[in-house]
């Protein structure tokens, strides 16, 4: 059977990704893989988006960018209906702004839809410190990578969205889940690498929340803990649970024929 399949010509394979390179400014923008993260400091960010196409990349579709904390795993969503640079920029300054803790840096993979001007200038304007990932490692980014999954398919599924009243739905939805996501849900993070003979043995700290992970952090000021622990004493974890289910039960994606 393998002598016969090799006579004939195999298509092409099919690219499954949705991100587009942009090629303009990525000499000017460093190169940072994961190790090396320095994870001590809250404020470095790994940022992504998420389309949300139904499985049709074509037309426009809604995306969610993903920006994830790599000290704490502190996790801010917000959906835009266009992989524009324009509509990314205006979510990463409304996401930057919920942050407890000031942003120091992003390092994002090497879309067009971050790879532009208007972010490097603002990235220097700022002084925050903007890295990119080597094209087609998906390791380079594993904390984002992770939370898109765990985070946001597991709540939004692969669904198509693509109309503006169905990304306010979604936006909708991610301030009360970025609530329980960030205060509720434990996460692990690996602290070594043991190799014993052939195999590594991968080692993780105690779970904790992100939000434990903030007030734990000697890096993060008082006032925001303070500020911190108000909101927190003020959530209700029952009551966002059943929020959070009748708000994705509403969710209406567009039909594909």
């Amino acid at each position: 059977m393998d002598r016969c399949r090799c006579t004939e010509r195999r298509p092409a394979a099919r690219r499954r990704g949705g991100t587009k390179p942009g090629t303009l400014l990525k000499s000017q923008i460093k190169v940072r893989t994961f190790a090396d993260w320095d994870d001590k400091r809250p404020g470095f960010e790994e940022i992504d988006l998420v389309q949300h196409d139904g499985g049709n990349p074509s037309g426009f579709f809604a995306c969610t960018l993903d920006m994830t904390d790599v000290s704490t795993g502190w996790t801010e969503m917000r959906a835009v209906p266009t992989k524009a640079q324009k509509h990314v920029f205006a979510a990463l300054e409304h996401v930057r702004h919920d942050l407890p803790f000031p942003l120091l840096g992003i390092d994002s993979d090497n879309g067009g839809e971050f790879i532009n001007d208007e972010l490097v200038r603002y990235c220097e304007r700022e002084r925050l410190t903007f890295t990119r990932s080597r094209a087609g490692r998906k390791n380079d980014n594993p904390y984002v990578e992770q939370k898109n999954w765990s985070v946001i398919r597991r709540a939004i599924g692969y669904g198509r969205y693509d109309m503006q009243h169905q990304v306010n739905q979604l936006n909708a939805l991610y301030a009360v889940y970025r609530l329980y996501v960030n205060h509720f849900l434990p996460v692990q993070k690996l602290v070594a690498k043991v190799r014993e003979g052939s195999k590594v043995k991968k080692v993780y700290d105690d779970p904790k929340t992100p939000y434990q992970r903030v007030l734990d952090s000697p890096q993060v000021s008082a006032k925001a803990k303070r500020t911190l622990r108000v909101i927190h004493a003020k959530l209700d974890i029952v009551e966002f649970k059943r929020q959070i289910d009748e708000m994705i039960e509403v969710l209406t994606p567009t039909k594909q024929w």
